[in-house]
């Protein structure tokens, strides 16, 4: 079993690498043709609220909510009751979405008003910013309605073993956003709207994409409603609290954002560039995980297998100590460089740069948490426990609340992202007291060898980046391709020493990929 999960989490971890890269591109794209202003700020708030929406009811609550009785379902019932449970399941759901995004639609300028008061309020209030931003959500909140439905195809894909097709979905998103800048933009008498309509298309041709890989397995559906079905109850009571519980990360992002929102022009931006280099390592791996281990869990839980779900568990956290750590250590010391070769041409300014290294430093402090915070909540759903993650999402997100305004000061959006990526190491180590205290997780021998493993490798290669960082103005003097050679050596000669000292101090890397039990 462990070999087809380290397979399935390299086939879900590739695909989102090529989308995480084409999501550089298009940021690039985006950086030198729109920079940083009013524009951008507005854009990225008209698409992060319905992207915040789709993490709370597509990715968040309701994958997690259904993946696990549809895996029930298939371990336990005939295919013609799945089929009916997906039918029944696309109709109700379906409906529900149908009916937010119309009211999200109509209802744009008070939601805009909501989640970015200061575009109205304040020193820093700007009436036209926010007139752009409640134009552009009028566009881009139909999104939630096609990527849901695109979630809810992905999952009985992923929970049928086919985890390629819903990976590679989002390389769509990436493509149509960088067309539409490039291509339609210089068409419109605003041209950062066509990013608002790039989103629209891009959901549609995400929802589009998978029906064909569902109708090969026999599961492409016919939308039924009926509420009644036992399936769909089930769905809805697991969903509710998930909603929240699932979402505290995005839910914290999301009042940086808010109170971003208050401070200069520009703070918006920052904070988006800089989240959008922590969702590389987040995406490609974190997400990855536990993308692949929520339908183990929750057949292991179906089938009463209390050690092999607990040794899932442990194998994916051994996963999370030997990759989190690294890219944490990676993307601080080398924020300012990164951020610099990717971003930092035409429009976007050498002090964009440098403002967005501190948010990227604050925010990768916090990455393992947010991995581990994805790692461990399968834990509970897959038991189909959602009201767990809600506590403790609860103290995390107060806790966020509390330190935002405690650090916004000194340190302005940097302080931001520093909250967040506290309460995420608050909210998974809640997360993990009480999966040890249920007795749901027993760690495994051989952890306290492997974290002084980790340790030592990552000091070494902590080392050699630091030296190889340098003076930022340095990465400022260097055109593109200097900066695209500079950053791809040392960050594979940071691998290759971090790798090589794991090797060296004796960790054995094939005995993880087929650890018993998994």
């Amino acid at each position: 079993m462990s070999k087809k999960l380290v397979k399935s989490t390299a086939t879900v971890g590739s695909m989102t690498m090529l989308s995480r890269i084409l999501g550089f591109i298009r940021d690039m794209v985006v950086a030198r043709i729109f920079g940083v202003g009013a524009g951008t700020d507005a854009f990225f708030i008209a698409f992060k609220i319905p992207n915040f929406m789709r993490r709370l009811f597509a990715e968040g609550a309701f994958s997690q909510s259904f993946v696990p009785v549809l895996s029930e379902y298939k371990t336990q019932r005939e295919h013609d009751e799945v089929k009916r449970l997906v039918d029944d399941v696309a109709g109700t759901f379906g409906a529900f979405l149908l009916l937010i995004t119309i009211i999200g639609v109509l209802a744009a300028p008070i939601i805009i008003a909501i989640f970015a008061p200061g575009f109205l309020f304040g020193d820093e209030a700007d009436p036209e910013k926010y007139a752009l931003a409640s134009d552009m959500l009028m566009f881009t909140f139909p999104y939630i309605f096609f990527i849901s439905l695109t979630a809810f195809a992905g999952g009985i894909l992923n929970s049928y073993g086919r985890f390629g097709v819903p990976a590679f979905t989002p390389v769509l998103l990436n493509l149509v956003l960088i067309g539409c800048a490039v291509w339609l933009a210089p068409q419109m008498d605003e041209p950062i709207k066509a990013l608002a309509w790039g989103v629209f298309f891009a959901g549609l041709a995400q929802l589009l994409f998978q029906l064909p890989f569902l109708a090969k397995i026999k599961l492409l559906p016919r939308p039924r409603w009926n509420r009644k079905n036992e399936g769909v109850q089930k769905i809805k009571t697991l969903m509710i609290p998930a909603i929240f519980g699932s979402s505290v990360a995005q839910i914290n992002l999301l009042l940086d954002t808010l109170i971003a929102s208050f401070l200069v022009t520009g703070s918006v931006s920052w904070l988006y560039f800089s989240d959008r280099l922590v969702e590389f390592p987040l995406g490609v791996f974190g997400i990855a995980l536990a993308t692949v281990i929520l339908p183990n869990l929750s057949q292991q839980h179906a089938a009463a297998s209390t050690e092999a779900f607990s040794k899932t568990l442990d194998w994916a956290l051994r996963w999370v100590l030997i990759i989190g750590t690294p890219a944490t250590v990676g993307l601080f010391i080398l924020a300012g460089p990164m951020l610099t070769t990717l971003f930092q041409y035409e429009a976007f300014s050498p002090h964009d740069a440098e403002m967005a290294s501190r948010s990227l430093m604050a925010y990768s402090l916090g990455l393992q948490g947010f991995i581990l915070v994805k790692v461990l909540s399968p834990g509970f759903f897959a038991r189909q426990d959602t009201k767990t993650p809600v506590k403790v999402g609860i103290i995390a997100m107060v806790a966020n609340m509390v330190m935002n305004v405690i650090l916004v000061f000194p340190l302005a959006h940097a302080g931001l992202a520093l909250a967040t990526s506290l309460a995420a190491f608050l909210n998974a180590g809640l997360l993990f007291r009480i999966l040890r205290r249920e007795g749901v997780y027993s760690p495994e021998a051989g952890w306290m060898r492997l974290m002084l493993q980790v340790l030592i490798a990552n000091a070494a290669m902590a080392a050699l980046l630091w030296w190889g960082a340098g003076d930022l103005q340095q990465w400022f003097d260097w055109n593109g391709l200097q900066r695209s050679m500079q950053l791809l050596l040392w960050v594979a000669a940071g691998g290759v020493v971090y790798f090589v000292s794991l090797l060296l101090l004796g960790v054995k890397f094939r005995s993880l990929w087929q650890q018993k039990g998994t």
